[in-house]
């Protein structure tokens, strides 16, 4: 495999693990397993978003917050993974 499969590999599972990390967001902790997959998915993605986090702090929507940190990196890894198959 080349330099860029394995970079485009890296990055789309960057990508799945951000997706996790947003679906398990949804769900109050609780069990073993799924508090097992939030530690994992925020371990394995917290050093990419918690630096867009702190510039890009999260959306006020009335008592709630929108997390913008997830979007703004896909959108960059999407990017960067269209650059590195153009390679």
């Amino acid at each position: 495999m080349s330099i860029g499969g394995l970079l485009s590999l890296a990055i789309t599972v960057l990508i799945v693990l951000i997706f996790v990390r947003i679906v398990l967001s949804w769900f109050p902790p609780g069990g073993d397993l799924l508090n097992a997959a939030q530690r994992f998915t925020f371990t394995a993605t917290e050093w990419l978003l918690g630096p867009i986090r702190r510039v890009l702090p999260p959306v006020r929507l009335g008592g709630a917050a929108l997390d913008l940190s997830p979007m703004l990196v896909l959108f960059v890894l999407f990017f960067l993974q269209n650059l590195v198959r153009g390679l």
